[in-house]
């Protein structure tokens, strides 16, 4: 009996290596950082297990919520920028060890200060601070992986990186905070987010054993100055390569709507009778769509054509469905038709993603600075929705402002037709 049992614990550890082993041969998955990857995970799960809720109870309690989220989307947009200049300069583990400890102290602010006596001024500060966090954490990763993963599955990993990037901010976060916001309350759901947070950074910097010395560097490390010559360097890509600018404000106009929904559309849903976990359910749920598609689009672009599938995925697909996402309440106030609704916006979302391939093509040399105005693009887009919520919301309302941003999406069209326009 002992030895059937061990001779069965055996054949299923054999077996679950070898399972685990084709994953990560077949789909790109470096053995190496798979820690790193689980810790990514985790980590922005407990980042965003408020962003389902947080504006409804910001406004709730008669404060400004568009201004925050405003702020926040700032300091995102600042630490974006700046993450892959600092983890260059002082390295990759230590920029992410310096994102973990400022998302402690954000948190830690935001919720111990802010949130328990509602000190708007706090409020702003803390939550600003917590804004320069995930950045530095999981953005510096996409550094560390490309420091260690050759380029013929470079693709492959990236695309793993953004699975677990989204999964864990957009789906689990999600869900996970509809939950326990109900079941324990605001400000202790705020404080479960610092164990989430401190297990994904003890996977990916401690448990992770990866080195994140560059495999592929060439000659001596440049000096730190250099390194910062180098970013106001990338900047001037925009001015010597117009058609670049205008790839950089093609990628804020893909993600403008997602950063203005979690914004405004729990507030127009309530209205319609939906609840917090509700809302929860359909913000996670969509964008598990979103991160098939990414991998789907990556393909499709491959074969129609990056533009092509930018143009009418990406641009005319996402004016379809920010406006389809709207009105389905109005068409049918049905929990089921609304998230179909949802979900069919997040996968025209995913027809962008030829983006990062066709940018980098426009240039020769800099292609480095190219990416980084994409990845500018990325961060300015999460202060923009809110902003646009803010400024737009008292003279024309949430109607007015997802046509706006309706017709910014076919602007982006019309954009990349004339970014992939050969030169005469």
């Amino acid at each position: 009996m002992h030895s059937a049992v061990f001779l069965l614990n055996l054949w299923a550890e054999r077996f679950l290596e070898s399972f685990f082993m084709n994953i990560f041969e077949r789909t790109g998955l470096p053995k190496s950082l798979f820690w790193g990857f689980l810790g990514v995970l985790i980590f922005m799960m407990g980042d965003g297990i408020e962003q389902t809720w947080l504006s409804k109870y910001i406004e709730s309690q008669g404060l400004d919520h568009e201004l925050l989220f405003t702020v926040y989307g700032i300091s995102i947009a600042i630490s974006s920028w700046l993450s892959g200049v600092i983890a260059e300069t002082i390295g990759v583990r230590k920029t992410m060890w310096l994102g973990f400890a400022i998302y402690l102290v954000g948190m830690t602010g935001f919720a111990g200060l802010g949130m328990t006596g509602l000190n708007y001024p706090t409020l702003l500060a803390t939550y600003a601070i917590k804004g320069l966090a995930y950045p530095l954490f999981a953005y510096t990763f996409i550094v560390w992986i490309t420091y260690r993963v050759g380029k013929e599955s470079l693709s492959s990993a990236q695309g793993w990186f953004w699975f677990v990037f989204t999964g864990g901010l957009n789906v689990l976060g999600a869900y996970y905070g509809a939950y326990t916001k109900e079941a324990i309350g605001v400000v202790p759901t705020l404080w479960t987010s610092l164990i989430f947070v401190t297990i994904g950074a003890v996977l990916a910097l401690v448990v992770n054993k990866c080195p994140d010395t560059n495999l592929f560097a060439e000659g001596k490390p440049s000096s730190n100055q250099s390194k910062f010559r180098e970013l106001i360097h990338g900047l001037g890509i925009m001015k010597r390569e117009p058609k670049v600018l205008m790839g950089g404000i093609v990628r804020i106009i893909n993600s403008i709507s997602q950063f203005a929904f979690v914004v405004f559309m729990p507030l127009y849903l309530a209205e319609y009778g939906m609840s917090d976990t509700d809302w929860g359910l359909i913000w996670g749920s969509v964008f598990m769509f979103n991160i098939i598609f990414n991998l789907v689009f990556g393909i499709v672009g491959d074969r129609l054509g990056w533009a092509q599938t930018i143009i009418w995925f990406g641009g005319v697909g996402c004016a379809v469905g920010v406006l389809l996402f709207y009105y389905a309440p109005e068409i049918w106030n049905n929990f089921w038709f609304i998230l179909a609704c949802g979900g069919f916006w997040c996968v025209m979302l995913a027809g962008y993603v030829p983006l990062s391939a066709l940018v980098p093509s426009l240039v020769e040399k800099d292609k480095g600075a190219a990416v980084s105005v994409l990845n500018l693009g990325a961060g300015l887009a999460t202060f923009i929705g809110p902003l646009l919520v803010k400024l737009l919301k008292e003279p024309i309302g949430y109607t007015g402002i997802v046509w706006v941003i309706a017709a910014l999406y076919i602007v982006s069209s019309i954009m990349t037709y004339y970014i992939a326009k050969p030169a005469k």
